[in-house]
């Protein structure tokens, strides 16, 4: 399988392992030798509830048993899709009370730069820089780093790009604005976490230039950060919250949330503003509703809390200069970016899987299922602290 792999299936680096599934079940997957690896990872913070959790399986199997695609999105009442956004609304602050379920996150934010030029009648977005929000044209356009962007130029006009967490920089937000886009934390860039008097200057001046403040919450929402959504711990109300990765429970699924006097300019400015097929799936709505019914009812949100701490005493050791992140998105920084990528393959060879950051060379990714056990997380740290003393010495 792994030569087919290699010659069938279009690569994105040169560096895939090729790890030959046979099955995935709670924290743990399967090759097909029979190895059992301890997933750290989630499929990129894709599993909160860890591989084939039985609540989401059986809600997808349901569900295929009533009916699967039916009508393009937005034509047909669908009862998955519906309680899904009803339930979404119920976990956002108002007035964010409507989502347009779409088919992943980097589609969510495309349509959501879209809504942010028909609500404002402006062409200017402002993003992060440092910042990562998918690889359509439209999200990629958002990113600041040229190596990725020049060889699919030209991209969209009128980007501008900001520093995270400096305040002088929000001068640059003005009437010509339609959005700012940020991620609550930035991924990439290796688990920057948003100063609290700066999201809040930074909300407030969206505001009183009548820009719109869009929240990727791609990778911190559905409870990763300890709260269903980051923005959550900063008292602030964006004006759309995109999310994805995790929310279908391991299935591919985006939507953004907004005001339902927003998200009505699809509607109408101009009609078909924004069309999907497969945007709201039932199936694929199926397993998000049971994903957030789970998380809410058996109170992971307070156990990612608890495993935090644990993973932060895990991981006391003197190659590892600092934990960045909360939650259970975390990120072991070492002293240099000279042996990251040996040490994740290292640690996968023992039966740990942890994974890389895309800009700062010198983490480690650590966002498991919210279902670890705090023995997994001994074990995990335990092999990863043994492997970084290999390469730097003990």
């Amino acid at each position: 399988m792994k030569e087919d792999f290699f010659k069938y299936q279009a690569p994105t680096t040169p560096f895939a392992p090729g790890l030959e599934i046979e099955r995935a079940s709670g924290n743990y997957i399967i090759d097909t030798q029979g190895n059992k690896y301890l997933d750290m990872v989630a499929g990129v913070s894709a599993l909160p509830l860890g591989h084939c959790h039985p609540e989401v399986v059986n809600a997808i199997k349901d569900q295929v048993d009533r009916y699967m695609h039916v009508m393009v999105y937005g034509e047909y009442a669908q009862k998955p899709a519906v309680e899904l956004c009803k339930l979404l609304a119920s976990t956002m602050p108002a007035p964010l009370d409507m989502t347009y379920l779409v088919n992943s996150g980097t589609e969510a934010i495309e349509a959501s730069i879209k809504l942010a030029k028909t609500v404002t009648q402006r062409s200017e977005i402002i993003a992060m820089k440092n910042c990562y929000h998918g690889n359509t044209l439209g999200s990629l356009s958002l990113m600041n780093y040229e190596e990725r962007k020049a060889p699919f130029r030209p991209l969209l006009p009128d980007i501008k790009h900001i520093q995270f967490n400096c305040l002088p920089d929000l001068k640059r937000i003005t009437h010509k604005t339609a959005a700012v886009v940020m991620e609550t934390i930035q991924g990439g860039a290796g688990f920057i976490m948003p100063d609290k008097r700066w999201f809040q200057a930074l909300r407030e001046t969206c505001t009183k230039m009548g820009a719109l403040l869009i929240l990727d919450e791609i990778q911190p929402g559905v409870g990763r950060t300890g709260t269903m959504w980051h923005f959550e711990q900063h008292n602030i109300v964006p004006d759309v919250v995109v999310s994805g990765k995790g929310l279908a429970g391991g299935l591919p699924i985006g939507s953004l949330t907004a005001s339902s006097e927003h998200l009505n300019h699809f509607k109408t400015s101009p009609m078909l503003g924004h069309i999907t097929t497969f945007g709201g799936n039932p199936v694929i709505a199926s397993a998000a509703l049971a994903t957030l019914q789970v998380i809410l009812r058996e109170g992971y949100m307070e156990r990612v809390k608890m495993m935090e701490l644990r993973f932060r005493e895990s991981l006391l050791s003197k190659h590892i200069v600092q934990v960045r992140g909360t939650g259970l998105m975390l990120a072991a920084i070492l002293p240099d970016a000279t042996h990251t990528a040996a040490i994740v393959d290292r640690c996968r060879e023992k039966g740990v899987i942890f994974f890389l950051l895309l800009f700062e060379k010198r983490a480690i990714r650590i966002t498991p299922p919210y279902t670890v056990t705090m023995d997994e997380i001994d074990h995990a740290c335990n092999i990863l602290k043994q492997t970084i003393a290999e390469f730097y010495g003990s």
